[in-house]
């Protein structure tokens, strides 16, 4: 350790801390996966992917995999070295100094929030269809919406090893409702048990169509990395949080694939159909197993459920450290007296996701789905831009601080081709000649690092002391 990282965590030894050694390797795994909410993004996201590469559609996800695989080496790598409920934040800040860390604390809470808040704008939809499907039950979304979120803070509250306990069955529960609907596909449909969607014959458009699917494909994953900010609370966190993180994308990849296959079985195989499907993991249960149309809708909403439990949990320890360490407000970085969970910062992060959705929902007009896509987008923009300067983060923090232990291609080779990958779903998310609201989404994307990089040089300038506190929480110091 260098002298500079010695002395920030001399600094905040007699401090109070989360509660450590709370979750194990299982643990942090099953809320990362949760947080992922499998079910809505494979149900939203898989049609998108169809579209752009066809019959070949688990090729685009097994490619997104290997992509996201060269980002999890850069967060296992960092996660080695500093442990930090920070993550991002302190990443950069390390590496950049304090006013990129500052900044970046703006930049990607901003992003997370609003793509929190596409789960939250899904939730009172979702479960007032299930409702009203199978129960006969008429209950607004808005409703729905207001009395989750509420729930779900109370939750978080109580205790990090209690909720994660809770996403954590809840995320079991999913998967196995999407295995049985997948294998009853299968089952109903044994002649279209071939290979083709895993041959480069049946991609659409050849690599285009791989290339057109790829950033939904993306997004499918998005989630992945949030076990790195329950470093804190993890027995082990310097061997635990870059298992999870390996661990946690090869599993969610792993079940992609296989979910996409299935469906691809209950369609028979044939793309056309397959392409011109909303939600085709449903529409092929209802053609397969139509009496068990229920159970992909129960695991919608279990999705929903552990999804918001573990998102909050992990992002909203981003906002909380980043207060404790004086980068934003210092009440974020309050401490239940009682739970020892970052309270404040639970609250604020949910708060702003639901008025984000009530918002537009009750005073814009806004249909929740419609606002699903767009704030999806506008959600993952700051957040593949932070994986990339986070990517460039490692090798800079390497010569800085650990240049004995350089190795040239998990910390130079593999940033660098990890940055590269992200440019694909970057660019398809900020291309030219997308409808609106999609083609001002990248202007207001450019507004936000602008004050993020202002309030960073200003912070910067009044708090000499903010280089020595970044990172100062390290996990298990």
């Amino acid at each position: 350790m260098s002298v500079s990282e010695t002395v920030s965590t001399l600094q905040v030894g007699d401090e109070t801390r989360l509660r450590r050694n709370t979750l194990s390797l299982s643990h942090i795994v099953a809320t990362t996966l949760a947080g992922i909410a499998p079910a809505m993004s494979f149900f939203f996201g898989f049609a998108v992917i169809v579209q752009g590469a066809g019959l070949a559609a688990p090729l685009t996800i097994l490619t997104a995999m290997v992509g996201i695989l060269f980002l999890t080496n850069t967060i296992a790598q960092f996660s080695q070295f500093i442990p930090s409920a920070g993550s991002f934040v302190t990443f950069t800040g390390k590496a950049f100094g304090p006013s990129i860390g500052a900044a970046v604390s703006v930049f990607v809470i901003f992003g997370y929030i609003v793509a929190a808040s596409t789960i939250v704008s899904v939730a009172g939809v979702w479960i007032s269809e299930t409702l009203r499907l199978f129960l006969h039950l008429s209950v607004n979304w808005a409703i729905l919406t207001v009395s989750l979120s509420a729930a779900t803070g109370w939750l978080v509250m109580r205790g990090i090893g209690l909720s994660t306990r809770w996403s954590g069955i809840f995320f079991y529960f999913e998967a196995g409702l999407l295995v049985l609907g997948s294998v009853l596909m299968m089952v109903a449909h044994p002649h279209s048990l071939t290979f083709a969607p895993f041959r480069l014959s049946s991609l659409t458009g050849g690599l285009a169509g791989l290339g057109a699917g790829f950033p939904l494909a993306i997004y499918l994953f998005i989630g992945w990395e949030n076990s790195a900010s329950l470093a804190e609370e993890t027995e082990n966190p310097r061997r635990n949080i870059p298992r999870a993180l390996v661990t946690g994308t090869l599993s969610i990849g792993l079940f992609y694939i296989f979910l996409a296959y299935a469906t691809a079985v209950g369609f028979k195989m044939d793309a056309h159909a397959l392409g011109a499907s909303q939600l085709p993991f449903i529409d092929g249960l209802k053609t397969s197993a139509p009496a068990l149309l229920a159970v992909a809708y129960l695991a919608g909403v279990t999705s929903i459920l552990g999804s918001l439990i573990g998102l909050v949990n992990s992002q909203a320890r981003i906002l909380f450290n980043s207060g404790r360490e004086g980068l934003l407000p210092e009440f974020l970085g309050k401490i239940h007296p009682r739970h020892q969970t970052p309270h404040s910062a639970m609250w604020v992060f949910l708060i702003l996701a639901v008025a984000l959705i009530l918002g537009f929902g009750l005073l814009g007009g806004v249909a929740p789905m419609e606002y699903f896509g767009f704030a999806g987008t506008l959600g993952m923009i700051p957040v593949i831009l932070t994986y990339m300067l986070t990517n460039l983060a490692l090798p800079v923090y390497i010569v800085r601080y650990r240049r004995s232990e350089l190795n040239v291609v998990r910390h130079i080779v593999m940033p660098i081709v990890g940055t590269l990958v992200m440019l694909f779903p970057l660019w398809g998310f900020v291309q030219p000649g997308q409808a609106w609201p999609f083609n001002v989404l990248p202007w207001i994307v450019l507004g936000v690092l602008a004050l993020s990089l202002i309030y960073g040089l200003v912070i910067a300038r009044l708090s000499p002391g903010l280089a020595h506190r970044i990172g100062a929480y390290v996990a298990d110091q």
